[in-house]
């Protein structure tokens, strides 16, 4: 089962059409934050029926308010191959601003000025339900709600000139996540969902977590012994190999990026041109002295 929002209200998506459900929850994220998982919908009593085609062309952002944003670089065995670096000892964690999230069919406006390197990352984001907190592996897939698609957009040169992930990752629009949420209980422990990235209809990543260097349990249970988890919070499990960076190709506007996991509707997004800046905005290779 997977729920989308829509403007007629939360639906669960069945075939051809979309069930919009009897529920008081104006999102999936709302849903979650009430009742810490997706069960409510799966039996919630049925409004009216659309064509999911033209509910997936509405849908509206599933998760508009997150928690923390967390993610994780350097996950996938076939990114390490492709650009030749070490599997890393311990994961390499970081946290974006949830201000970044954006919903399924949006316009991003490329951060022109401050980044000529702009790529899309296609990975299977997870959704907490409950508090995670110095838990087990089996304790954290436990905890987990619901998984959907994710775009983790990557500014590559503010990241090399900075260091700093939150920096590289945190333009708004740039998380966009959607455009349905899957019900986690479906999914046993998350080891063999795929997901795959297109720009332009060309496929350039396709995996599966199957690939990944540390589980999805295995990370969420590690950074609950660092920080709590909390009910709405996102996490960004990683992007196999394809992206702009090993291609040396890099979004421009007009491009459309399009990612896929398992039973979860696709996520759009359109990079637009940059809107006009009301101020100078600083290069990713001119860091300001302190």
């Amino acid at each position: 089962m997977d729920l989308l929002a829509t403007p007629e209200g939360l639906a669960r998506r069945e075939g051809d059409e979309v069930a919009v459900l009897d529920l008081p929850h104006r999102d999936v994220g709302a849903l979650v934050a009430d009742t810490g998982s997706l069960a409510a919908a799966a039996t919630a009593r049925v409004l009216r029926r659309l064509p999911a085609a033209e509910a997936l062309a509405a849908a509206l952002p599933p998760l508009p308010a997150p928690g923390t944003v967390w993610g994780v670089g350097l996950n996938y065995r076939s990114k390490a191959r492709i650009t030749g670096r070490e599997v890393p000892a311990e994961p390499i964690l970081y946290v974006s601003a949830a201000s970044s999230v954006a919903g399924p069919n949006g316009l991003l406006p490329h951060p022109s000025g401050i980044t000529d390197q702009l790529d899309a990352e296609a990975e299977i984001a997870v959704v907490i339900g409950r508090r995670l907190y110095r838990a087990s592996e089996r304790e954290a897939w436990a905890a987990v709600a619901g998984v959907t698609a994710g775009n983790d957009l990557t500014a590559r040169d503010v990241m090399k000139a900075t260091g700093t992930p939150a920096l590289a990752k945190s333009f708004p629009g740039c998380t966009p996540l959607g455009a349905s949420v899957l019900d986690a209980r479906g999914l046993d422990d998350g080891a063999a969902i795929g997901v795959r990235g297109r720009v332009n209809g060309v496929v350039h990543q396709d995996d599966t977590s199957a690939d990944m260097i540390w589980s999805i349990p295995e990370l969420l249970a590690r950074i609950s012994w660092y920080a709590a988890l909390q009910p709405g919070d996102v996490f960004l499990s990683g992007t196999p190999a394809g992206t702009g960076q090993d291609r040396g190709v890099y979004l421009a506007p007009g491009d459309v990026v399009t990612v896929e996991v398992d039973g979860v509707a696709p996520l759009t997004t359109t990079i637009s041109s940059a809107a006009a800046p009301v101020a100078p905005v600083p290069r990713a290779d001119v860091v300001p002295a302190h």
